[in-house]
């Protein structure tokens, strides 16, 4: 490592010997523990997490809760310590709550930080393992292909047409063609000259290699500009809206504690009194803490989520899952089973199907293609079907080749495998080029359409013979349409093995060998999902690469499209549509085949500007630009690919489309759980100003003491409204339109509501104020505060639901908010009846009749509630909230 010649211009054998490492066994366990001891995690440093004692301080660097800590110190000099002690303890409670809500939201984020880590194929005691790129060290031979994100700083050991997008490191935007020689010793040291290397944060766009980690963590060249990135904003849209509005709110509610102050003074309050209670209702009143329970209940959410396979990313994702009104989803994986079945071979015009004795010599030959041009992989010792890894439809070839006799194995010993060209996205087919004795062969499979126009002649044991490609298309579109993958094989034979310039022309002159038909059967649960997508007015789209007719027809079997006449566009047919022609289409249209990931970004972009809400699955580089376009992009977490996942806002744990509608459910509970929070916490705070507002310009007394605004602020705002995170779905969630994103948070009657049922509250409790004094009941304060208490924990039982009733729901289906408010209850009772707190709480016990009354006054809220809500049930108006 203390050698100042850069590894660049190093031998590769050099290097492995330094690093101590066989490059066909990679290193062993117990010296990957020993070097992760030595040089630590290969991760970035991030920002450091709040300690449990920042988090604490943190709680008291409110302006208003330092203001009251003053006030309650003044109090105390003039000799009021009870008054003093209780307002400390107070806060202190106040404090704790906050600092456990901030800590479950901290433990919540790094848990799906945890879960979100990339991971690498690496070689360790002579197995390809998979494991989670922190663990990488200097040493591990790590192996890449398209896709991957490189997870560390590597010499490349060997390579197959390796290409990197280095844009993200050095700025240049063309992709870098590797190679794995030593560069002369007066090469250029720049980033972007150092061929033989790859480095952390770069992306392989094609190709394959293996290549030695150098260097890890913040050692790597990432690493050491990674003090010049920014840090994510873990601040989503709804808290930014919350909090502006709670610095609006702030002036409002100043300004009435002001005019409650002067009022109080001016009727011979004392003014240390009205002070404090001036001071006890702004830090009650003000809604400073929405934003940090909104984190808590999108974070606690979101970790939820990852129980129905769905990892949220970005936490604004769980806000716009509510408002999604099309999903735009992949076939294969996700619609379907992503298990491939070999269903016939067609070659010379019969069918062959698997299973079937005395194959012929030419359907030998195309199986040997499927077999060989074929990147699928066996693991050691295990005989089963699934001991064959890799893509779905490369096992399946290779699985029914194997019941024809052909083993993959043995024929890669027969017939080694010397280049590649890799598949991609605009070619549609691969290419494998094989030493076969004296000669080469090159097998090809791909689209139809794709190799066909590469054929001149259909191979056959006695020679070439003449091809008719619209015969083969034409059989190739009757499969199609049956919803089978169709896939043509093809070969070509060469007397020397072609390199450099002369690769790409391998693939012309190519005989046909045939073609082969796949299913993947839809998943049993996708039915039922487009089926759910639908009633929730949300447009389920497929996006494939596949054949049309293969489309149209799974499409149909699913429910996306009603019948084989339904409109299918192409990749063509968007090609020659202008960005004026798509928009008209684009809202009829329910399946896209032969579609390029470099396409789907027109079709995002064309439906967001018909208006809707966009949510598009991938899994491929390419797909990268469209999942970071649409609303919410989609990764696959089994078959996608770094940079897929990286550009997502969610990724499918389980790759399903039923898992995207899950996932659509439990964002429009948790958003309809934040409005029930919010409705909730600006109802009880209306009904607290309204109280103190109205009782000096009605000439009563102030009715509550700065001790009781504190109380009903600790305890109504603590455990019950965090309680309401564990608020079941609503009945019908998923039978109501999506959201608008730009809809009011406080739209369908909230701000009505909370001014409404908060001046009834603060009617209830002024009302048994006149009355018990009107009747000489000295216990009057102690009343008015039980009111306030329980009418609040009345209100949160009753807007559990929008619509349905209290004894609908049962009382027991959200246990947690059930003992929240009992607890509450218990702790109210405690204040007026236990001897030793009622100087400190200013209560005096209450008889029998008087709690009656009270518990009468707070049941008027839960009934008026209820009535509000039958209302809304009499008038059948679509609940929009979400």
């Amino acid at each position: 490592m203390s050698n100042p010649i850069p590894w660049h211009q190093r031998e590769t054998q050099e290097l492995l010997t330094e690093q101590s490492v066989d490059p066909a066994q990679g290193l062993s366990q117990d010296e990957v523990t020993h070097r992760l001891e030595r040089f630590g995690p290969n991760a970035l440093q991030s920002q450091t997490r709040r300690g449990p004692w920042r988090l604490l301080l943190a709680q008291f660097t409110d302006f208003m809760v330092l203001v009251l800590l003053a006030a309650a110190v003044v109090s105390g000099l003039i000799g009021d310590l009870i008054d003093t002690v209780a307002i400390l303890v107070i806060v202190l409670l106040n404090a704790v709550i906050g600092f456990v809500q901030s800590w479950r939201a901290d433990r919540a984020m790094a848990a799906l930080q945890v879960l979100a880590t990339a991971q690498a194929q690496v070689l360790r005691d002579g197995q390809v393992q998979t494991v989670p790129s922190p663990t990488l060290v200097p040493g591990d031979i790590v192996l890449l292909e398209a896709g991957n994100q490189v997870p560390a700083d590597m010499r490349l050991i060997d390579i197959a047409q390796l290409q990197v997008d280095e844009s993200a490191l050095t700025g240049e935007s063309v992709t870098v063609a590797k190679q794995p020689h030593v560069l002369p010793s007066d090469s250029s040291n720049a980033l972007g000259d150092q061929l033989n290397m790859v480095f952390k944060g770069t992306t392989v766009s094609l190709g394959r290699a293996r290549g030695l980690v150098l260097a890890t963590g913040m050692a790597t060249e990432l690493g050491k500009v990674a003090q010049l990135l920014d840090q994510d904003d873990r601040s989503t849209p709804l808290q930014n809206r919350l909090a502006a509005f709670g610095k609006r709110l702030a002036l409002v509610v100043i300004g009435i504690c002001v005019i409650i102050f002067v009022a109080g003074v001016w009727r011979g309050e004392a003014p240390l009194l009205m002070a404090l209670t001036a001071i006890s209702l702004a830090v009650a009143a003000i809604p400073e803490a929405l934003p940090a329970v909104v984190t808590v209940l999108l974070a606690l959410g979101a970790k939820r989520m990852v129980a129905v396979h769905a990892l949220v990313r970005r936490l604004p994702s769980v806000e716009t899952l509510g408002s999604v009104t099309t999903i735009c989803s992949d076939k294969t994986g996700t619609l379907t089973q992503n298990k491939m079945f070999a269903e016939q071979l067609w070659v010379q015009g019969a069918a062959w199907l698997p299973g079937a004795p005395d194959p012929t010599p030419e359907v030998l030959e195309a199986l040997r293609a499927a077999a060989l041009c074929n990147d699928a992989h066996h693991n050691p010792g295990d005989n089963s079907a699934e001991a064959w890894q890799g893509d779905p439809t490369e096992t399946a070839l290779v699985l029914v080749a194997q019941g024809a006799g052909l083993d993959k194995t043995q024929l890669e010993t027969d017939l080694p495998r010397l280049q590649e060209l890799p598949f991609d996205s605009d070619r549609k087919r691969m290419t494998t080029l094989h030493r076969s004795g004296e000669r080469f062969i090159g097998y090809t499979k791909g689209a139809p359409e794709s190799v066909l126009a590469c054929c001149d002649a259909q191979w056959a044991t006695d020679g070439a013979q003449p091809l008719d490609p619209q015969v083969v298309i034409d059989q190739a579109n009757t499969l199609a349409a049956q919803g089978l993958r169709v896939l043509a094989l093809a070969r070509r034979d060469f007397a020397t093995l072609p390199e450099g310039d002369a690769l790409a022309g391998v693939e012309s002159q190519l005989q046909f060998l045939g073609l082969i038909a796949l299913i993947d059967p839809p998943r049993e649960e996708a039915a039922a999902a487009v089926r759910d997508c639908i009633s929730a007015g949300i447009t389920p789209v497929m996006i494939t690469g596949d054949h049309p007719a293969t489309a149209r027809a799974i499409a149909q079997r699913l429910g996306i499209v009603p019948d084989d006449q339904a409109e299918i566009l192409t990749g063509q047919d968007l090609t020659d549509l202008d960005d004026a022609a798509l928009l008209n289409r684009v809202a009829k249209v329910r399946v896209y085949a032969r579609v390029d990931p470099a396409q789907k970004i027109r079709i995002v972009e064309a439906l967001q500007a018909s208006g809707q809400i966009v949510s598009m699955t991938g899994d491929g580089v390419n797909d990268a630009p469209a999942l970071k376009r649409a609303d919410i992009g989609v990764a696959m977490g089994q078959g996608g690919t770094d940079v897929a996942r990286e550009a997502s806002s969610m990724v499918l744990l389980d790759d399903n489309f039923a898992t995207i509608v899950a996932a659509v459910r439990e964002g429009r509970r948790i958003f309809d759980n934040i409005r029930k929070f919010i409705r909730y916490a600006m109802t009880g705070n209306s009904g607290e100003i309204w109280t103190l507002f109205l009782a000096p310009l009605l000439l009563l007394p102030i009715p509550l003491q700065p001790i009781h605004i504190l109380w009903v602020n600790l305890v109504t705002d603590g455990l019950p409204g965090l309680a309401l995170a564990a608020e079941p779905a609503e009945r019908g969630v998923m039978q109501r339109p999506p959201r608008a994103p730009d809809e009011s948070l406080f739209a369908n009657g909230m701000w009505q509501h909370i001014l409404g049922v908060g001046l009834l509250i603060a009617v209830l409790c002024l009302g048994v104020q006149a009355w018990a004094l009107s009747t000489g009941h000295a216990h009057w304060q102690t009343m008015v505060f039980t009111v306030l208490t329980l009418s609040q924990m009345v209100h949160v039982m009753a807007i559990r639901s929008e619509r349905d009733a209290l004894w609908t729901q049962g009382l027991g289906s959200n246990k947690p908010l059930l003992g929240a408010v009992l607890l509450t209850f218990l702790l109210q009772m405690a204040t007026i009846y236990v001897p030793v707190l009622n100087p400190i709480f200013k209560t005096q016990p209450l008889s029998l009749m008087e709690l009656g009354i009270c518990l009468g006054a707070a049941a008027v809220v839960g009934v008026v509630v209820e009535m509000e809500k039958a209302w809304r049930r009499r008038s059948a108006t679509p609940l929009a909230i979400t």
